[in-house]
């Protein structure tokens, strides 16, 4: 069960998957139609900018493996919850062979 907000003019305006947010909000069934336009809409337009942050970590996870290869930064520089997301990060990345940048795009210096 799903409860979701409705306009004026009785379209859905905002949703919950299983809390009632206010009086106002309405319980809906997960499968109703009108409830499953409005998720799939919503998905559609926050796709673009759900793709930018994607690839901005991407590109920051790039970014502190350089500046660690490097000796800008230690990796013991990071708290301990920061190291453990990177490491995981960086398993799934290898693992997956997901590369931001490719091999003969970087250039040494």
């Amino acid at each position: 069960m799903a409860y979701v907000l409705k306009n004026n003019e009785g379209v859905i305006i905002a949703a919950s998957p299983h809390t009632q947010i206010a009086a106002d909000w309405v319980a809906i069934e997960n499968t109703d139609t009108e409830y499953l336009c409005f998720l799939d809409d919503e998905l559609k337009k926050h796709h673009t900018f759900r793709e930018s942050d994607i690839q901005l970590a991407r590109v920051l996870e790039d970014l502190i493996g350089i500046l660690i290869d490097r000796s800008v930064i230690s990796y013991t520089d990071f708290p301990s919850p920061a190291q453990k997301r990177l490491n995981e990060r960086q398993t799934l990345r290898h693992k997956n062979n997901l590369h931001l940048l490719g091999e003969d795009d970087v250039t040494p210096l």
